[in-house]
C-alpha cells in the first residue's frame, strides 16, 4: 500500500488549508539581514520583510541540508513509501539540485523531485493539484505522469511595484532590457518553461493599465476552458482585492482564491507592490 508524502519549499504560496489537508512538508529558506538570520515563514512574516525594505534589503539562502535530511528521516519514521517534491525554479535557487542529492541517500523512499520552473503560486498550484489526485486515489506513478501536463495548464503572471528589488537581488532574468521606471513602464512578467527565469509578455505604461493587462492576458485562458484562479500580493492588498472582484465577474471562472501575502523569500526579490495571478485550466 502506497503512502505518498508531499514536499515543497517556503517559496511556495498556497492556502494553509491545502498545507494542512495534505500534510505538506515545507522546507524553509533563510532570510538574512546584517545582524540576524530568520527562518522563512516561521520567524519572520511577509509584512515584516516588506516593511523593513526601506531600511535594508535582505539576502536569502536555500533550505539547509539538515532540514532536507530531517524531512526524509521523518517520512521514513512515519512509514511513507513515496515522496513527491515540488521546488522553486532551478533558475532561481539551488534547492532542486540539493533536494535531488539528499533524496538519493534515502533509497527506501521512491522520490520524484519536480523543478516547477516557477515560484510562489506557480509552485503552490502544482502542489494542490497533486493533493487532489491523491484524494482521487491515484498512484504515485500516475500522479508523477500527470505533473508535466499540470504545468501546461498552469499560467502564472505578475506585476512588480518596482523592478528595483529584482534588479538588486540579481533575479531580473530577461527583464534587464526594460528601460524604465522613469517612463513608468510596467512589464507583465512570467516564468518561461525552459530556463525558469523571468520574461516579459507585455509592457504598458502605468500601474492601473498593467494590472488590467494582466487580467486581459488571463481572459484568453478563460475563453478556452474553465479555470481556477489564484491571487497573491506583496503589501498590495487593495490592488489584489480589486483584481479579485474583476476576475470573479468573468465567465468560466470555476473557483477564485485570495491566497494573501507572497512568501518572505519571494518578497525579498519581488518587493512591495507585486501582484500575481495564476490561472489553472480545469479539465472538463
Amino acid at each position: 500500500m502506497e503512502k505518498i508524502a508531499l514536499l515543497t519549499d517556503s517559496a511556495c504560496d498556497i492556502d494553509e488549508g491545502t498545507i494542512e489537508k495534505y500534510n505538506v512538508e515545507v522546507l524553509p529558506f533563510r532570510i538574512i539581514y546584517r545582524d540576524r538570520e530568520y527562518v522563512d515563514k516561521i520567524e519572520i512574516t511577509p509584512r515584516e520583510v516588506y516593511d523593513n525594505m526601506k531600511y535594508e534589503i535582505p539576502k536569502s539562502s536555500l533550505p539547509s541540508l539538515d532540514d532536507m535530511e530531517g524531512a526524509f528521516n521523518r517520512f521514513e519514521r512515519e512509514n511513507y513509501t513515496h515522496v513527491i517534491a515540488v521546488t522553486i525554479s532551478s533558475g532561481l535557487s539551488g534547492t532542486y539540485n540539493a533536494l535531488k542529492m539528499v533524496s538519493k541517500k534515502h533509497d527506501k523512499l521512491s522520490t520524484y523531485v519536480y523543478d516547477s520552473k516557477s515560484t510562489s503560486l506557480g509552485e503552490g498550484v502544482i502542489v494542490k493539484e497533486c493533493g487532489k489526485l491523491m484524494d482521487q486515489g491515484k498512484s504515485f506513478s500516475e500522479i508523477v505522469h500527470c505533473i508535466p501536463e499540470m504545468k501546461k495548464r498552469m499560467h502564472f503572471f505578475f506585476v512588480f511595484g518596482t523592478l528595483e528589488y529584482a534588479r538588486k537581488g540579481g533575479r531580473i532574468g530577461k527583464l534587464s532590457g526594460i528601460l524604465g521606471e522613469a517612463l513608468d513602464i510596467k512589464p507583465i512578467v512570467y516564468f518561461d518553461n525552459d530556463q525558469g527565469i523571468c520574461f516579459t509578455c507585455g509592457k504598458v505604461r502605468g500601474r492601473k493599465r498593467s494590472l488590467s493587462k494582466m487580467i486581459d492576458i488571463g481572459s484568453r485562458f478563460l475563453a478556452k476552458s474553465p479555470c481556477d484562479v489564484y491571487i497573491a500580493y506583496g503589501n498590495a492588498r487593495e490592488d489584489a482585492e480589486d483584481i479579485y472582484d474583476r476576475i470573479s465577474k468573468l465567465s468560466n471562472v470555476k473557483n477564485i482564491y485570495m491566497i494573501g501575502q507572497i512568501s518572505p523569500v519571494v518578497g525579498v526579490y519581488s518587493g512591495p507592490g507585486t501582484v500575481g495571478v495564476c490561472y489553472m485550466e480545469q479539465k472538463s
